[in-house]
């Protein structure tokens, strides 16, 4: 296939291709659908519909789900001078990224709903009825870059500016996929006001919309009672690492690994310092607290490997990140089997909680991600 660049410069050995831009309604999607199109490319913006309800979902600024963003991108198609859709993908979303996130919680686990969107709706689905309908590729405006290697296979990269870099959930995406995305902007050296600025001069109205934020499908950003209205409250006991009863909650869904705030114990520990969350059992609806050093994690077990290409044929020591806006720190990681991934961090980290996705890299490549099913704390190693 016709090779991608970060930043399209025109169509390559003469091919016009034939690409599907998606549209969030936001100032990132509409400036890289626009290089798209300016690159000479045949460019047509769809917008996701993603609510069966749209007035349900974040309003204004703040999602990227309702339909002021939907009438946002439909304006921005017709500055750039594009066919421009929507396309209902509602029912898909519910069951493979909300109904998801909370199954992941009532199972104490702690999920990334974007990383699952990446996976299930915008390159899986959106990728294959894009296919099915003839075009190339998808073009999103995440910053991330791809590389396209002497024998036509091709590689996900860190975008070139760290800063705004959303590699990590792309981390999901495999060889196929990888070989049907277009990200416009992973190369841009240049500050989101540069980006804001571009959007302007080309007469793009969302040039000054604020960037979206948090989980779209919570309404009102109150991720805990979102999952109480689904969940109901289930009243249960916050104990210390001994087992000693020191609280009561309404729902152990409503806790992460590493949480400090909000634990409503009510009286301090002997040694007087913060506890954080270190455990969560959904089957006797348990928290567990303790102090910091009990988070130390020297070790993981890690589920549902996806490799963006071919996958690691040993142990090797690679950079892996734990949050998308996390730092990177040094593993060993094995497969075990086709379905593990077994990693050892070189030094203890903390706050890792089963659910969460780690995504490995070796230099600024991407080589794949896995869901953290088990951890191995520090302190119970080193006993």
């Amino acid at each position: 296939m016709t090779d991608f660049p970060g930043v399209p410069t025109g169509p390559r050995d003469g091919r016009r291709l034939r690409v599907l831009a998606a549209m969030s309604g936001g100032v990132d999607s509409a400036v890289a659908a626009a290089r798209a199109a300016e690159a000479g490319h045949d460019v047509t913006g769809v917008h996701l519909a993603l609510s069966a309800n749209p007035q349900s979902f974040r309003t204004g600024a703040r999602g990227c789900c309702t339909i002021e963003d939907s009438r946002d991108a439909r304006r921005a198609a017709d500055v750039i001078g594009i066919p421009f859709y929507v396309w209902d993908l509602a029912e898909r979303f519910r069951e493979d990224v909300v109904e998801d996130f909370i199954a992941e919680y009532e199972a104490g686990r702690t999920p990334n709903p974007c990383l699952r969107c990446n996976e299930k709706i915008k390159f899986a689905a959106l990728l294959d009825k894009a296919i099915a309908l003839g075009f190339d590729a998808v073009c999103t405006g995440h910053y991330a870059t791809i590389v396209e290697r002497a024998d036509g296979s091709r590689e996900l990269h860190r975008a070139s500016d760290m800063a705004k870099d959303q590699s990590y959930v792309l981390g999901v995406l495999d060889e196929r996929q990888l070989a049907h995305a277009m990200f416009p902007l992973g190369d841009t050296l240049t500050t989101k006001d540069e980006i804001r600025a571009e959007a302007e001069r080309r007469d793009l109205a969302v040039a000054k919309k604020p960037d979206s934020h948090d989980i779209c499908f919570i309404a009102d950003g109150d991720t805990q009672g979102f999952l109480a209205q689904h969940l109901g409250t289930a009243e249960g006991d916050i104990v210390d690492e001994d087992g000693h009863r020191l609280g009561s909650h309404e729902g152990a869904y409503g806790f992460t690994i590493g949480q400090r705030k909000g634990l409503r114990i009510g009286h301090p520990a002997p040694d007087g310092k913060p506890r954080y969350v270190l455990d969560i059992s959904p089957v006797d609806n348990t928290v567990t607290v303790g102090p910091a050093e009990a988070l130390d994690v020297a070790a993981l077990t890690a589920i549902k490997p996806r490799w963006c290409g071919a996958p690691p044929a040993g142990p090797g020591t690679y950079t892996a990140q734990l949050r998308a806006h996390g730092g990177e720190t040094e593993v060993m990681a094995e497969r075990i089997g086709e379905t593990e991934l077994r990693v050892t961090f070189t030094e203890p980290v903390r706050g890792v909680a089963p659910g969460q996705a780690i995504v490995l890299y070796d230099d600024t490549r991407v080589v794949g991600s896995a869901t953290i099913a088990a951890t191995e704390r520090a302190q119970a190693i080193a006993s």
